[in-house]
């Protein structure tokens, strides 16, 4: 998968989360963890940007601003 471009990724991290909402390592790793629980997810499991979106209610292309790899 290395050096493929174009390649776009579809999981957020608590890392995107901090860069598009302003909170903290840890506010960051709770809204995850509750998108998870909403979503019935285990928490080995990952949050994808579709799902992110759908929970906050913020539109992909705003999130798009802020993570350039999606």
């Amino acid at each position: 998968m290395k050096g493929q471009k174009g390649l776009k990724r579809i999981v957020v991290t608590a890392k995107d989360v901090q860069l598009i909402t302003g909170k903290k390592d840890k506010g960051s790793r709770n809204l995850l963890k509750k998108i998870k629980m909403a979503f019935n997810k285990s928490k080995e499991s990952f949050v994808t940007f579709d799902e992110f979106c759908i929970y906050t209610g913020l539109e992909m292309e705003d999130v798009k601003q802020f993570i350039k790899d999606i």
